[in-house]
């Protein structure tokens, strides 16, 4: 197994897979850092805490897509929480694009969030970012819900990317029902 890899290979699956209960875990972790994040700005009107979690956030994401989600802190956090349950094994190569969709939105939290140090008038769109990315966070934390697996296999339906060869499972199947 490589130190450079989103997931891994198990017995039985011709593709990686991540255990989605880590993955959840470290999902609820984001959420609680987002929520600290949004009572900061948008209540507390404290907004130097946003470049700071969003950063460590972009940080966090970049890790597990570069380098492997093992070594990212919050996944390792979560990973310590939930190692005695037993494993969930879920497609990697969606989580991965998730993660990339997550690293996407909170990089422009972040540098947006420089801008609101000096200028109030960015707080709507640095808002309504948090509030997307607490959403999709909550979706996934209650539900298991990943809005980026969703979106990963719109863009395979629309032939936007391409359909990988052996199809990875998905949380609770729901990618094998035809809707």
């Amino acid at each position: 197994m490589s130190a450079f890899s989103f997931g891994e290979y198990i017995s039985g699956r011709g593709y990686k897979v991540v255990n989605e209960r880590v993955m959840r875990g470290a999902s609820g972790i984001m959420l609680l850092l987002g929520l600290i994040a949004f009572v900061n700005g948008f209540i507390l009107e404290n907004y130097i805490v946003i470049p700071y979690i969003s950063g460590f956030l972009a940080i966090n994401f970049l890790m597990g897509i570069l380098i492997n989600p093992k070594y990212s802190p919050i996944r390792f956090t979560a990973w310590l929480l939930v190692r005695k349950q037993s494993p969930l094994y879920i497609g990697a190569v969606q989580k991965r694009f998730a993660w990339s969709l997550g690293f996407t939105l909170t990089m422009v939290v972040f540098v947006l969030s420089f801008f609101l140090l000096e200028d109030v008038s960015y707080f709507e769109p640095v808002c309504m970012l948090c509030l997307i990315c607490i959403l999709f966070l909550y979706l996934e934390t209650a539900f298991g819900i990943c809005i980026g697996c969703k979106i990963y296999h719109l863009c395979i339906k629309m032939k936007i990317m391409k359909t990988p060869a052996e199809k990875p499972n998905c949380m609770g199947d729901v990618c094998e029902t035809k809707a």
